[in-house]
């Protein structure tokens, strides 16, 4: 049996996930790097193929995405990252009209048509401070783990404010707002507030619209995803593995891109196997932990889902 994979190679991390001829997941793998990294690629990829028992030889086709989707050597083809997270994102949740990704180098508002498909988009890639090295440099300012800027920051008792229009400028700010003896649970809940303002710009672009769903690594920050749905006055859905939506994509792009190059028995196959199965692919749940109900007035919403899911992400350092 053939299987298709995608990858999508970030500024600070990996990952692989791979699928079934009917698209469902079987395998997946979020790799922490430094930087770029051939080798983060590697072992992303081993690591999601092993956790689905399978070897190289059985991926059909690769698909790559992201900051670094040139440099990974498997791949037979590669898209934008604002079309993989798409693609991931309405596959992880049917439904959804908008999409917020904010990655270590570029944040993203992804429009999604009532047919499931990219509308339009907003991407910030040319300051940091709407990014999620933003809260890099916040680390290493505070000397804590980037782990820990969420409860930091949900503990604040009092306002601060930090400019945030520079993400250079900003670790000069909070160094000077610890000098003043400004609590650093108020300089992280003020870098938050910060971050939010400047995603709510770009979604002012691409118009905001609902169910609204976050990918990426920020998207594990529950203080940051509650900020930004305060903003944005709506609930935001939150994947279980919000990391891996754009690998998702890149693997239903590939699968697809397989498909059609083989016979037409076979395709017709793999879409009756794809239909056959009816659960939703991952559990999600509103920022208040909550699943999220949309009655939008056209009668009954079957909600099946497109595929079931079994994944697996695997966290590893290299």
């Amino acid at each position: 049996m053939w299987h298709a994979l995608g990858v999508d190679l970030g500024s600070t991390t990996a990952k692989a996930v791979v699928v079934a001829p009917d698209g469902s997941p079987l395998g997946s793998a979020v790799v922490q790097m430094g930087a770029v990294s051939k080798k983060g690629v590697e072992r992303a990829i081993d690591t999601a193929l092993d956790n689905a028992g399978l070897a190289r030889a059985d991926v059909a086709r690769t698909v790559s995405t992201g900051y670094g989707r040139r440099l990974v050597e498997m791949a037979d083809r590669s898209f934008t990252e604002i079309s993989c997270h798409a693609r991931g994102a309405v596959a992880m949740m049917p439904g959804v009209r908008l999409v917020i990704d904010i990655g270590g180098q570029d944040s993203k508002a992804i429009a999604i048509g009532a047919d499931g498909l990219l509308d339009r988009f907003a991407i910030n890639d040319r300051c940091a401070s709407g990014t999620g090295r933003f809260f890099d440099v916040l680390a290493r300012a505070l000397e804590v783990e980037i782990a820990d800027i969420s409860d930091l920051a949900a503990a604040s008792a009092e306002d601060a404010e930090v400019s945030g229009m520079c993400a250079t400028f900003a670790e000069t700010e909070v160094i000077s707002l610890l000098a003043q003896d400004v609590a650093p649970t108020d300089i992280a809940a003020a870098v938050v507030r910060s971050v939010a303002s400047r995603t709510i710009g770009l979604v002012a672009q691409v118009r905001k619209n609902d169910p609204v769903v976050m990918t990426g690594g920020v998207a594990r920050n529950e203080t940051f995803v509650a900020e930004l749905s305060r903003q944005l006055d709506l609930p935001i859905a939150r994947l279980d593995s919000p990391q891996i939506a754009g690998a998702l994509g890149a693997a239903l792009i590939a699968r697809d891109d397989y498909l059609n190059s083989v016979p037409e028995d076979e395709r017709t196959q793999a879409e009756w196997d794809r239909q056959r199965s009816g659960s939703p692919i991952e559990a999600r749940h509103d920022c208040d932990g909550t699943r999220p109900h949309h009655d939008h007035g056209t009668g009954p919403h079957h909600d099946h889902g497109p595929i079931p899911v079994r994944l697996m992400p695997t966290v590893t350092r290299v």
